[in-house]
């Protein structure tokens, strides 16, 4: 058989009044694609979900990373922890999914990172069915508040067993998910997954998660 030619390219996706760069990665066989929302001072190029990303890639899954974030707005401590607007972000690069006529009939899974996953989890409470799975590593779905208990998509938490804090809160905001869920705790990982094979961990579990939802 074949291989699947795994194309990527540079897009910018329009979201109100700026233009966010992206970078889209599909196999030419892809059934769903995952949309990565990264966390405050983060952007599309963060090695962790690049990682995260690729592996997802070797494994069939479009993926879509972009910057939530212009570079005069990454400096701005009160834009990084706007959880509306980073949702709104988001928001425009699913409406922009459903123009292409390629990717429009695609599955939708979002993966998020700190911040980035209460934006994730805010989206997925505004669009329902529309997105099929998330999954947040080491993020702050707390921030994604009253939203949670309406969240329908099938949802896996992962938390460094040492980013104790996070962890706390990551159980509180498990407690409130009303979906299919799951929360993950990978001994003696902090918050960034630096650990020898932590990380390795995180994208196994996700694509498992997706595979199993998408």
């Amino acid at each position: 058989m074949p291989q699947s030619v795994d194309l990527e390219r540079q897009i910018h996706i329009p979201s109100g009044h700026v233009s966010l760069g992206a970078t889209l990665a599909t196999p030419d066989d892809v059934r769903s694609i995952i949309m990565f929302a990264h966390g405050s001072g983060s952007s599309r190029f963060s090695p962790r979900n690049n990682f995260v990303a690729g592996v997802l890639r070797s494994h069939g899954f479009g993926v879509l990373l972009m910057d939530l974030l212009t570079t005069a707005e990454e400096d701005s401590q009160a834009k990084r922890f706007d959880i509306d607007l980073l949702t709104e972000r988001l928001h425009s690069a699913r409406e922009w999914l459903k123009t292409q006529e390629t990717l429009s009939h695609l599955r939708i899974g979002l993966f998020g990172a700190s911040t980035g996953s209460a934006a994730a989890l805010k989206l997925a409470a505004m669009l329902g069915t529309d997105i099929g799975a998330v999954v947040s590593r080491g993020g702050r779905p707390d921030l994604a508040d009253a939203d949670l208990v309406i969240v329908t998509s099938p949802t896996l938490l992962i938390v460094g067993g040492d980013d104790t804090v996070v962890l706390d809160l990551n159980e509180e905001a498990f407690r409130k998910l009303r979906s299919v869920k799951k929360l993950e705790v990978i001994p003696g990982a902090t918050h960034l997954f630096e650990e020898e094979g932590t990380l390795e961990q995180v994208a196994y579990l996700a694509r498992t998660w997706f595979a199993k939802y998408l």
